[in-house]
């Protein structure tokens, strides 16, 4: 056998073995983007039965697509990347995987180190690409002679262990790979079997400690607070364990709209989820201004109820992850521990609730706010869409000026209805991208802006063949700038609201898809709810001027 055949050889092998420890450490999708480079990974996973791939031209598109499988499936994905500037283009998702703490695995092929800083072409230093984005990062160097499969196995699983624990997040493995990248006679395949049983890794769960718990029930007892609950809470049986500690403390329970409590057949005795609305008003905000927050999850999504908390200088936050989650700098305790843990201990050592008259100005508030109808076509699409999704659906929020419509008019319910929304860094890149990976398990709507659509145009190919609506809310451009400082200069329509001249139903065409044009969300709402029964996907402009 050649010098050269062996190297083709080894790198076929060594991507099957790594494929193989993948496998076995739980992974289950792959998101591939063609390349030469990373030809004997593509192949090895490709092959390895127990893995789904998918294959997506743009890397940029491939790394939101995976988001999107992690979040519908709740699992570390696996991306595959060629050298040179194809794994660059995973950055932005990168950084939301790392803002929102998903289980990303990214596993970038590159040229071996004697092509490295020396003019070789497509050649790029590839170790600091997502510098301060990661929680691991890994380069085997390129594959040797005698390597132990073991070994190799055993850095799979550490990959897919880190990814999750102890902060779910990015890890990036740096793969090298010498030519000829295959062998002469690639359709002979090394073994699969793993060399040894793979680890059974158990991540903790965070018991609270018990002087925090002591400590914060004698904070909270018998005084008027409230509890508020954003994103990312991802403890199983919080939404019972919250409702009951709601009880206890005779509270509300202020929700965002991607917390995972506003739909579901949890119990919500003490569940607000119109605040949006009512909170505007200056005198409510006073009449029903706290003692203290009880803060869950991440911060939430409109300034409304930031404005309110921010008027409570008594700050409780419970996280189970080691971040810092209070950018308005008014903690007074900090308790580290799994969500409904915390909430069952708590729940058990209250020795008061809050006074009589406290839930009383909350429940009419909401019964208030439950007769209005919303005056904005975007309000009315979404309290529509809530209302009338088949059970099971999932509906994608973009962010800017549709997350805080939905924030308002939502509503709740005991259907099953998952909302989704790319929160960690709120940008507009990539959410149909995202949108159609959630869709590869779950009928889904995705409701964004004119210039989210924009930006992620080509991700449209993504929509065919999945059960995937996604409803363009078009206003002429950035319509959440009508609402900043930037609306009253002269210069505002060039520099910020930016109305384009994009015709959707052309770009529809350009990728297959069907398209409706409208103007009332009654229509818009009908056919997406249609669609999500026939499981086939659509394209609506909803236009709005």
């Amino acid at each position: 056998m050649t010098d050269t055949t062996e190297t083709g050889r080894l790198n076929l092998d060594w991507a099957t073995t790594l494929a193989a420890g993948l496998a076995a450490a739980g992974v289950r999708d792959i998101v591939i983007s063609p390349g030469s480079r990373s030809t004997p990974l593509t192949l090895a996973c490709l092959r390895q039965p127990a893995l789904r791939c998918t294959v997506i031209v743009d890397e940029r598109s491939a790394a939101w697509f995976a988001l999107g499988r992690v979040r519908a499936e709740g699992r570390p994905v696996a991306l595959i990347g060629t050298s040179g500037t194809a794994p660059a283009n995973w950055l932005p998702a990168v950084i939301e995987a790392n803002q929102s703490r998903l289980p990303l695995l990214l596993l970038s092929a590159d040229r071996p180190p004697e092509l490295q800083q020396c003019g070789a072409n497509q050649t790029i230093d590839q170790q600091q690409l997502f510098a301060g984005q990661l929680r691991a990062f890994h380069a085997p160097g390129a594959p040797f002679a005698g390597f132990s499969r073991s070994w190799l196995q055993q850095l799979a699983a550490q990959a897919v262990a880190e990814t999750r624990w102890p902060l779910a997040g990015p890890v990036h493995i740096n793969l090298a790979f010498r030519e000829p990248l295959l062998p002469a006679d690639p359709e002979v395949m090394p073994g699969t079997v793993m060399s040894a049983p793979p680890p059974e890794v158990f991540a903790p769960m965070l018991v609270p400690d018990g002087r925090g718990i002591a400590r914060l029930a004698d904070r909270l007892s018998g005084r008027a607070g409230v509890i508020v609950c954003g994103g990312g809470i991802q403890s199983d049986g919080f939404a019972a364990a919250v409702d009951a500690l709601a009880t206890a403390l005779a509270c509300p329970v202020l929700a965002d709209p991607h917390s995972g409590l506003r739909f579901g057949p949890h119990p919500s005795a003490h569940l607000c989820v119109a605040h949006e609305r009512w909170l505007r008003d200056a005198g409510q905000r006073a009449a029903l201004r706290p003692a203290w927050v009880l803060r869950f999850g991440e911060m939430p999504v409109t300034r409304t109820l930031q404005t309110y908390l921010a008027d409570c200088t008594e700050h409780y936050i419970v996280t189970a992850n080691g971040r810092w989650p209070d950018p308005l700098h008014s903690t007074r305790i900090l308790l580290r521990g799994d969500e409904r843990l915390v909430c069952e201990h708590l729940a058990g050592t209250i020795s008061a609730q809050a006074p009589a008259s406290w839930m009383t100005g909350f429940r009419a508030a909401e019964a208030a706010a439950a007769a209005e109808q919303p005056a904005s076509a975007e309000g009315r699409l979404f309290s529509i869409l809530c209302d009338t999704l088949p059970d099971g659906s999932r509906l994608f929020c973009g962010n800017s000026l549709p997350i805080r419509e939905l924030a308002a008019w939502s509503g709740g319910s005991r259907r099953h209805l998952v909302i989704h929304a790319n929160r960690g860094a709120s940008g507009i890149d990539g959410n149909i991208a995202t949108a159609a990976g959630i869709a590869e398990s779950v009928p889904t709507v995705a409701v964004i802006g004119d210039l989210t659509a924009q930006h992620d145009l080509g991700s449209l190919v993504l929509m065919r063949e999945r059960p995937l609506v996604v409803i363009v809310v078009n206003n002429g451009g950035g319509g959440i700038f009508d609402y900043l400082p930037p609306a009253r200069l002269p210069e505002y329509e060039t520099g910020w609201r930016t109305p384009q001249q994009l015709h959707f139903d052309h770009a529809a065409a350009t990728f297959g898809l069907p398209y409706l044009a409208t103007e009332n969300p009654e229509t818009a709402a009908a056919a997406a709810r249609d669609c999500l029964g026939s499981r086939s996907s659509l394209l609506i402009e909803l236009a709005l001027g």
